[in-house]
């Protein structure tokens, strides 16, 4: 039988629940890996839409933009549902509908869990398993892969930020 489960990470940030929240959407440029895009020129920006129905996106150098998927809920600063839209190939595909649920939840006073869910994989037919597989790849640090990485340059970046 093939594994469709969903894939979970979390990890623990030095700041608190808004500004995790926050960091995560308004300043995902700032920490999203520029090698994560689908865009047909170089990666410049990654945009949440801070909205429900808003667009999830990436911008390139020369403007371009190259949809993700969509903002499904948004409760700041507590959770955020985005769909991801990007078929096996890396192309965007306004039909599928993977879903993505970060939730942030204050353990301390400036620390917070952020917890990952990554579900639906049924959704993408056949590649099913090698997409979870993508995703619930590790990593090591300073080259993401699947979410346990992606978390990990949120984590760095929200801790120690930096202009991008």
């Amino acid at each position: 039988m093939i594994n469709t489960t969903p894939v979970r990470k979390s990890i623990t940030v030095d700041a608190d629940q808004k500004r995790a929240f926050d960091f995560f959407t308004a300043r995902h440029a700032t920490w999203w890996p520029s090698t994560y895009h689908i865009g047909s020129s170089d990666y410049e920006a990654a945009v949440i839409e801070p909205f429900a129905g808003g667009r999830w996106f990436e911008r390139g150098v020369d403007g371009a933009e190259a949809d993700w998927g969509k903002v499904l809920v948004w409760e700041p600063p507590e959770r955020l549902v985005l769909a991801w839209q990007i078929t096996p190939d890396f192309q965007f595909d306004p039909e599928l509908v993977t879903e993505i649920e970060v939730r942030f939840e204050p353990i301390g006073p400036n620390q917070t869990r952020v917890d990952l869910e990554h579900r639906y994989f049924d959704r993408f037919g056949e590649r099913a398993a090698e997409m979870r597989a993508i995703f619930d790849s590790g990593g090591v640090p300073g080259a993401p892969q699947g979410w346990a990485g992606i978390l990990r340059e949120f984590a760095a970046a929200v801790t120690h930020p930096r202009a991008r």
